[in-house]
Parts: structure tokens; C-alpha cells; sequence
């Protein structure tokens, strides 16, 4: 993948990058490679935002 910095995904635990990409994915829809091309922490943004927007519809729901 264009951009993707393979020395840092070598060091990255491959089944938690994996997950990422899942996670990410499933909800917002966005391509392999548009997940790929951003930066760890970018990518970590975007899980806690995902992570939060369920929290709240999970809190909602259970009201």
C-alpha cells in the first residue's frame, strides 16, 4: 500500500492491526488502503471517536 511505512507495521502486533482495520472499516465503510494510508495515531483517533459514538448510542438506548 501507497504511503504505508512497512518497518513501523512490522513492529506493530499484525492481529491488532488487523482489528483496527476491521473496526474501522465496518463502520464507516473506508477502503483497506484509505485506513492504511493514515498514521497510528490518526488511526487511533478515529477508534476512540467510534468508540464513543457506541458508547452513546448504547447509553441511549438504555434509558
Amino acid at each position: 500500500w501507497p504511503g504505508v511505512t512497512w518497518a513501523a507495521v512490522a513492529t506493530y502486533p499484525r492481529e491488532q492491526l488487523y482489528q483496527e482495520i476491521a473496526y474501522i472499516a465496518y463502520h464507516f465503510h473506508w477502503s483497506i488502503d484509505d485506513i492504511l494510508d493514515m498514521e497510528h495515531e490518526e488511526r487511533h483517533v478515529w477508534l476512540r471517536e467510534i468508540a464513543r459514538v457506541n458508547r452513546e448510542i448504547n447509553e441511549a438506548r438504555r434509558r
